[in-house]
């Protein structure tokens, strides 16, 4: 980690008002390094080391949250503010290696990690309010993580796994049997790819990381803004509404080996889809809405066969704590993929109430 004096030095390559007082580590984020710049000025400042080993493209991310926040500001949104860099006038700076960035901190705002119906529908209108604002983003956006939610790359990836069986584990009668049991519904699941081919679906600009604590409320309760904006790219909806309902729908954490206690929480489904649909009545096709039932059994697919092709591989992709973790991650999102799937006719019946 970086002295004090040298986090000054690089907090000082961005326009602050004010002396900077104290440089302190903000919130338990796995990506980036965030800190809080307090200052004898108006305001307080959030400095951000960029993780650049994940987001390669530093200058497209940047330009994504630029162009992003300029529109949601023009239309009379809330949202996060970047400072220029003195030197560059672009919202980053860096020495060629590391990569950084400064926003400003925002004022008696609080997130919330609870995840219950409640807030899984404010969740719900806060990013389909955010994709309705983004609608008409005049701007071109790019992929920060090319191919991220992509069903047919997974597919391709596992089929590759199989293939090499690098670390001899496709004799294993468990990993033949969660294969047998996934392979059936690969195609079903890939159909949002086939659908954009056909220009039936369209991509838009989502957030692709839609948790309850990626939105900041003010001290009465009310959203703010939507925060978190890395993983801003075009996609298809089916992202922000998938992902959430993935980690908030499940009745258990996603490495929780008693599969037997995996279901999907249906009024988490029906708070957020609520939520959402009013956010987002505005764009949302009726290819879109038809499909957020899909949405809601795709996220739970692909990541079961990430952490099942991972295992195969030889766990080379995602930390583990123990030999068979990502073997128990795969068994958790193969049977929330189920449960999900088990409920397909009451989401269609729910969201054909909504709308």
């Amino acid at each position: 980690m970086k002295t004090p004096e040298q986090l000054k030095a690089i907090a000082g390559h961005f326009d602050l008002k004010g002396n900077i007082l104290e440089i302190k580590p903000l919130g338990n984020g796995l990506i980036n390094d965030t800190l809080l710049v307090k200052t004898d000025g108006e305001d307080n400042y959030v400095l951000q080391r960029i993780n650049n080993a994940i987001f390669q493209d530093v200058e497209l991310l940047q330009h994504n949250i630029d162009c992003a926040t300029a529109h949601i500001r023009r239309k009379g949104g809330k949202t996060l503010t970047f400072l220029p860099c003195k030197d560059t006038g672009k919202t980053y700076w860096t020495d060629g290696q590391e990569y950084w960035r400064v926003s400003i901190f925002i004022k008696n705002a609080y997130t919330y990690e609870t995840v219950n119906p409640k807030y899984s529908e404010y969740a719900g209108e806060a990013f389909g309010a955010f994709e309705a604002m983004l609608a008409d983003i005049p701007d071109t956006l790019g992929e920060t993580i090319p191919d991220f939610h992509n069903m047919e790359l997974r597919a391709r990836q596992l089929h590759e796994a199989v293939a090499a069986d690098k670390a001899g584990r496709m004799a294993e009668p468990e990993v033949q049997a969660i294969l047998k049991d996934l392979l059936p519904f690969e195609e079903e699941m890939c159909k949002a790819e086939r659908m954009y081919r056909e220009g039936i679906l369209p991509k838009r600009i989502c957030h692709c990381d839609t948790k309850v604590n990626n939105m900041m409320f003010d001290d009465k309760g009310n959203i703010l803004c939507v925060i978190d904006l890395d993983t801003l790219m075009p996609s298809f909806v089916f992202s922000d509404f998938g992902d959430f309902l993935r980690t908030a729908a499940n009745t258990v954490a996603e490495d929780d080996p008693a599969v037997e206690k995996v279901d999907f929480k249906m009024d988490i489904f029906e708070a957020f889809a609520r939520g959402y649909i009013k956010g987002a009545k505005s764009f949302l096709t009726p290819v879109e809405i038809e499909n957020l039932p899909y949405a809601a059994c795709l996220f739970p697919y692909m990541q079961a066969v990430r952490f099942f092709a991972d295992y195969i591989n030889g766990d080379t992709y995602y930390k583990i704590k123990y030999p068979e973790h990502n073997l128990v991650r795969t068994r958790n999102q193969v049977a929330l993929f189920h449960a999900a799937m088990a409920k397909v006719p009451a989401m269609k019946a729910f969201i054909a109430s909504l709308v």
